[in-house]
């Protein structure tokens, strides 16, 4: 049989599109204070800003507000995470400078949070904006001050309309941040369903637990599991870990960071592939494997099972097994550790099918 090379010059329809890449509101942020300084400073508004990046990276940005007073100025910038489901697109970041009494100062302006908890990487009672962002920003400072001939002493404020609603569908509340959101972002570039922001939180967590002195956690794949642990263990807010499928994530992150106690919850379907071994749990990137079921509880007919669940109901041995391999596959990977862990299962309506510990 013979094949053919491709044609370069046709496109391939079979390939999935590629998915666009977009930008950190700590970009937004750093674009949003460039502007606003090339008003203050005598320049006037642009139509667009360009900023350098981390990793030399250079974007272009519209300005989507603008305004202007007796010392001060300020910009604003709507996100655009690219294909990236982030609950921040679409939110205007805006900036607002203006002279301070020495230094590069931050204030957190309407929508953006306040750090209530240590263990975070800026200190309590500081506005929510992450040090590369401060960097960025503190870095366009400096340049346009040397450019412009003015004192590099600037206050800046960054605000995000909406953001204190918007923060409610995030970690912050559980980490601490009160009053908004954060301004985020390590490289400025959002890439779209990127594991790194989620493994990131995890990791926060963790730190504002062990800050906290919370010496047990739970990471759990749901808010079902999350809400029977909870209760199950009587643990505060900050001590549950949005796991969600990134249990590798999670126990690989306590190994380094250990804490007393773990506890894992999760549904029947997520933790039958953690007993397998997978350390990522979504449906994409691992799948029940039914004749290793079968051949655990020694009932052939499991093998031909649709859903974990199913599974279950044809050999009720099943969910203990399951918690059981689970226990042992994290045990494994948290090694030496003198981390006390145990495993809650659980069906679809938050019943413990079973526990190991």
């Amino acid at each position: 049989m013979s094949s053919q090379t491709p044609d370069p010059a046709k496109p391939d329809l079979t390939a999935p599109p590629a998915l666009r890449r977009g930008w950190t509101t700590g970009a937004c942020a750093t674009a949003a204070t460039r502007a606003a300084l090339m008003a203050l400073w005598g320049e006037g508004f642009p139509e667009r800003v360009r900023i350098t990046l981390p990793r030399g990276e250079r974007p272009e940005f519209a300005l989507s507000y603008t305004a202007q007073g007796a010392g001060w100025a300020e910009a604003g910038i709507i996100k655009d995470a690219g294909d990236d489901p982030d609950v921040t697109h679409g939110a205007e970041i805006r900036a607002r400078v203006c002279a301070s009494g020495g230094g590069v100062q931050f204030r957190a302006g309407a929508g953006v949070g306040t750090v209530t908890k240590a263990g975070l990487p800026i200190g309590v009672g500081e506005p929510a904006i992450n040090p590369v962002p401060r960097e960025m920003m503190c870095a366009q400072v400096t340049e346009m001050a040397a450019r412009l001939g003015q004192v590099p002493d600037v206050e800046i404020t960054v605000s995000i309309p909406q953001g204190a609603e918007i923060a409610l569908k995030t970690w912050n509340p559980r980490l601490g941040i009160k009053g908004g959101l954060s301004v985020l972002g390590t490289t400025g570039v959002v890439r779209p369903f990127s594991c790194a922001a989620w493994i990131a939180s995890i990791h926060r967590g963790v730190d504002v637990a062990r800050a906290g002195g919370q010496t047990h956690v739970a990471g759990c794949t749901g808010a079902t599991s999350e809400r029977v642990v909870q209760a199950l263990h009587g643990l505060p807010d900050h001590a549950m870990l949005d796991m969600g499928d990134f249990a590798g994530g999670l126990v690989k992150y306590l190994r380094k960071h250990p804490v007393a106690r773990l506890t894992i919850g999760g549904g029947i379907g997520k933790m039958a592939k953690l007993a397998q071994g997978a350390l990522d749990l979504h449906s994409r990137r691992s799948q029940v494997d039914f004749a290793r079921l079968a051949a655990r509880v020694g009932v052939a007919g499991v093998a031909q099972a649709n859903t974990a669940l199913e599974a279950v109901q044809m050999a009720p041995d099943v969910a203990d097994l399951v918690a059981l391999d689970a226990l042992a596959t994290v045990r494994a990977l948290l090694r030496d550790t003198e981390i006390a862990l145990d495993i809650v299962v659980i069906d679809r309506a938050g019943a413990i099918l079973a526990r190991a510990q």
